[in-house]
């Protein structure tokens, strides 16, 4: 008996002192974040809502990114080589790039990854029009001929806003574009936990610890993406009120954009931080559906453009001048391609004119169908005042309210309007996604390859491909306004104004990255 306690006794003296050596065990950090939206759509090559993007960011990489000074920077290539005529890129991957199974990253994945997303997304539709052959050289490099010179290659592989280009395993790139993944296997810093995952009530990310980042340090969404937290939870919160509570309390974290009306409940609390993580902030859009009428129509088109005005749907929605702006300018004010020409008389509520103009085009005054968001703070608003404003400027309104993620998976569908189709839906843009004609995917006029809502204008598309072209920025500057004075007369969309919402965060959170999306590498719960 004595002989087993001193065996005992010995153990538990070994126990005590490895753990001594161990040291105390690190706690799992968690941080609980009220986004914008709901997720309940997985796959950002099939939509471009931004809390899908938001998920993207989460769990895959790309090629190259865009830092916070605008450039773009290689993120999972190591190295590139541009032959003298510029069309022949050679493309090294960096070492170590795993996908959350495990199993390599490889160039094969990436050339099916290029292919899907460029199937759907604007800049990689056109950028697809001047590429001649994508090979693969050996497992970590590949190789991009060219037809003729662009500067939309690098661009677009590292295009920072919805569709952005992230990598995928090549079983999952080589669904269909048009058809949801099934499969949700990243290569980026966090790993989606999909059984906790439950709409309507929360999804989760954890640290993906074989993840290895760039040694550099992090810059917008370029750079080194190290994961500081271990556990990120996204909950789904629709209650702004709600929201606000749990944060002044501490029982969350951070909400990515806060009521504007509750903003100043936050300034006043020494616990919370605001940050204005998107300086160009974002920018407000109704979209009309062209396959279906009226709105096949271009002079209905116009007649929307003289009816509305920017300032009511800013006041209804933001209500602070502080974060908003009028702004006519279709490439963003603030930005290089800046410009209102062509803008005169439009946006102003001039009611007469748009009545003028639907007695002209023959509007039979049947009613239109305009999608209505509930749940989402920043869009809620802008429906009933694009109602009362048609209404004034001649139009009848159906406006079917619904959740985002509706309105989302409705507004890809070109039924007939009886058959649970739409005419009208109203969205917001990240500046980063409207700086130029190429980039500005509403600018799209190619059809059926289209965006939602699918205009049709040769002529646009034309001056699309002159940008696509021409590495002369003033003269870039030039066929952007020349887009500028056709969308005047095809009217592919109109756009309704310029806001920016911070992030709030408690104060013991650190390292918000300056982006156009909101990213949680480099952030720390201290």
């Amino acid at each position: 008996m004595l002989s087993r306690l001193k065996t005992i006794t010995a153990g538990m003296l070994l126990a005590g002192t490895m753990l001594a050596q161990a040291g105390p065990a690190q706690a799992e950090t968690t941080m609980k974040v009220v986004m914008h939206s709901d997720v309940k759509i997985l796959d950002p090559i099939w939509t471009t809502a931004y809390i899908v993007r938001n998920h993207g960011y989460m769990i895959y990489d790309t090629l190259f990114s865009m830092d916070e000074k605008g450039e773009i920077k290689p993120q999972m290539v190591d190295t590139y080589t541009e032959s003298p005529d510029k069309l022949t890129y050679k493309f090294t991957l960096r070492d170590g790039l795993l996908w959350h199974d495990g199993k390599p990253v490889t160039s094969e994945d990436c050339i099916a990854s290029i292919k899907r997303w460029s199937a759907k997304d604007p800049v990689g539709q056109k950028l697809m029009t001047f590429v001649d052959a994508i090979t693969a050289d050996d497992a970590k490099s590949f190789t991009v001929k060219l037809k003729s010179p662009t500067g939309l290659l690098i661009f677009g592989l590292g295009k920072p806003s919805s569709n952005v280009p992230f990598m995928m395993p090549k079983r999952v790139a080589e669904t269909d574009p048009n058809t949801q993944i099934s499969e949700f296997i990243g290569s980026g810093p966090f790993v989606l936990k999909q059984d906790e995952w439950k709409p309507g009530d929360k999804i989760v990310y954890t640290k993906f610890k074989d993840y290895k980042p760039r040694a550099e340090p992090a810059s917008g969404l370029a750079g080194g993406k190290v994961a500081k937290i271990d556990r990120i939870e996204w909950l789904a919160v629709t209650d702004q009120q709600q929201a606000v509570n749990a944060l002044l309390a501490g029982e969350i974290d951070m909400i990515e954009q806060p009521a504007f009306d509750l903003i100043p409940l936050l300034k006043d609390d020494s616990n919370i931080k605001l940050w204005n993580y998107n300086p160009l902030g974002l920018q407000y859009t109704m979209r009309f559906n062209h396959t279906q009428p009226p709105f096949d129509n271009p002079k209905v088109r116009q007649a929307v453009t003289y009816a509305l005005n920017q300032k009511d749907f800013l006041e209804a929605t933001v209500g602070n001048p502080e974060y908003y702006q009028v702004c006519k300018a279709m490439f963003v004010c603030g930005s290089p391609l800046a410009s209102e020409k062509g803008m005169d008389g439009l946006l102003e509520s001039n009611f007469k004119k748009s009545q003028e103009l639907l007695k002209e085009a023959g509007y039979d005054g049947k009613p239109v169908v305009l999608l209505h968001s509930t749940d989402l703070q920043s869009l809620t608003n802008l429906g009933p005042v694009a109602k009362q404003l048609l209404e004034k400027g001649g139009f009848k309104v159906d406006m079917q309210s619904s959740d985002w993620q509706t309105v989302v998976s409705r507004r890809v569908r070109k039924d007939p309007i009886d058959k649970g189709g739409w005419n009208l839906m109203q969205t917001s843009w990240v500046s980063a996604d409207i700086l130029n004609p190429v980039m500005a995917g509403f600018f799209n006029a190619s059809c059926d390859k289209a965006a939602f809502g699918w205009p049709c204008d040769a002529e646009m598309e034309k001056l699309r491909d002159d940008f696509a072209r021409e590495p002369d920025p003033a003269k870039q500057k030039a066929i952007a306004e020349a887009v500028q004075m056709r969308w005047r007369e095809v009217v592919t969309h109109v756009h309704l104004g310029q806001y920016n919402v911070p992030i709030a965060t408690r104060k013991n959170i650190t390292g918000i990255l300056t982006a156009p999306a909101p990213v949680f590498w480099n952030v720390e719960k201290k």
